[in-house]
């Protein structure tokens, strides 16, 4: 073919009846196509028909485990399969959902007709959508620490039930993704230490500031309880962070700090330890017999007896509540004990609590005069936790503190 005869055979072409045929099928093609009217539309209808119904099911399994994970309760129990006992929570609230919703009735249908085997609600889809939403959630604070770019950590560590120490981070940083500037604390998870030294608690949280992608030169704050190995001058976490980064402030607890100086002042003292003990003591006694606490709460139903807190003394108040508005029905529920029980020993602690430690006025007048004071403690521990506390405020509060202490430092003397 020659190049100079291009034109006319293209003319010729554009004009023949094969070309007019295929365009006009192509613009037909294009038609039907933008209508939905091709030849596969009932089979792609059912596929987006399908598409949508997974789609809403899936929506619905991620509100479950949202609102499980919210409230902290568990996801699944001895049993896996619906419609059975003891398959918990998220397989129950399925159920509940099915005699309701349309779309999980259907759901649930082809489960029990065994029309689909990949039903999304087995052990592993839960466990990757809590993996996810913990993801997402994880991301979205680190977002806000990093447009911040400066932040403060807090740390703290405790065994849990199976006795693996584990240590809580905490990131606290100024929101600025909002209209509202705010500071913010934000949880990020447990740290598993197998050695509770500094040099590994601080090993361990570089590492972790490292995983977040998070630069430990942007610390400028540190807080921790008042434990050696977390505040210790020479080897504990405080030290360690401020030699790679002096900017590292370190702020201790305060409420800690109450906490350990009201337990130091109270043990100091004769009469508060004596005290302290005959509460225990009373607490225990029908706490270790559910026949003597069934006896006691069928007496009293307005305030319930608690044990003694060793860590969290303002909350003492509620220890000594019980006592210190009910002491007349108590006594009563100990006589009772002691002309009912045929156990002698009980009936001999019975009438000592009664007679001697109830009815002994160095008791009642120690009782009062602690109501009073834990009652204050109580109220300025909440106050200087407030979001809208205020250095005056915060000097205020401390100050009746300390003259509460005095209090406490010569009560031994008052009581003579």
């Amino acid at each position: 073919m020659e190049w100079k005869n291009l034109g006319a055979r293209l003319k010729t072409h554009e004009t023949s009846n094969e070309h007019i045929v295929n365009m006009n099928a192509w613009i037909d093609l294009e038609l039907r196509l933008e209508n939905n009217k091709t030849i596969d539309k009932s089979v792609q209808e059912r596929i987006n028909k399908e598409k949508k119904h997974w789609r809403n099911v899936l929506v619905r399994v991620i509100a479950i485990v949202k609102s499980l994970a919210k409230n902290n309760l568990a996801f699944r129990g001895n049993n896996k399969k619906i419609y059975q006992e003891n398959n918990e929570f998220f397989l129950s609230l399925i159920e509940l959902i099915a005699e309701f919703d349309p779309i999980i009735q259907e759901h649930v249908r082809r489960i029990q007709n065994s029309e689909i085997h990949n039903h999304y609600l087995g052990h592993r889809i839960q466990n990757e959508l809590i993996q996810l939403l913990a993801s997402e959630v994880e991301n979205t604070i680190l977002k806000k620490v990093k447009e911040a770019k400066y932040f403060s950590i807090i740390l703290d560590c405790t065994p849990d039930l199976s006795h693996q120490e584990q240590m809580s981070l905490i990131l606290r940083c100024v929101d600025i993704s909002t209209s509202l500037t705010r500071v913010e604390e934000s949880f990020l998870g447990f740290l598993k230490v197998d050695d509770t030294s500094g040099k590994c608690l601080f090993s361990e949280l570089a590492k972790e500031i490292e995983n977040l992608k998070l630069d430990i030169n942007d610390i400028r704050g540190q807080g921790y309880d008042n434990g050696s190995s977390m505040k210790g001058k020479h080897q504990g976490v405080q030290k360690r962070s401020l030699e790679l980064n002096p900017r590292e402030l370190y702020t201790p607890c305060g409420c800690h700090n109450l906490n350990l100086v009201l337990c130091d002042v109270a043990n100091s003292c004769v009469k508060a330890v004596s005290f302290f003990g005959v509460l225990q003591h009373i607490y225990s006694f029908f706490s270790s017999s559910p026949k003597r606490w069934t006896i006691l709460k069928n007496n009293i139903s307005t305030l319930t007896m608690k044990s003694l807190s060793q860590t969290h003394w303002e909350s003492r108040i509620d220890s000594v509540k019980a006592i210190r508005f009910q002491t007349p029905k108590i006594i009563d529920v100990l006589l009772e004990l002691v002309e009912t029980s045929d156990d002698p020993k009980i009936m001999s602690e019975a009438k000592c609590l009664a007679t001697y430690e109830l009815e002994n006025f160095e008791f009642l007048l120690g009782m009062t005069i602690w109501f009073n004071i834990l009652f204050d403690v109580n109220s300025i521990s909440k106050n200087l936790q407030c979001k809208n506390m205020d250095i005056d405020n915060a000097i205020n509060q401390l100050m009746t503190f300390f003259l509460i202490l005095e209090i406490i430092g010569k009560m031994d003397l008052f009581l003579l």
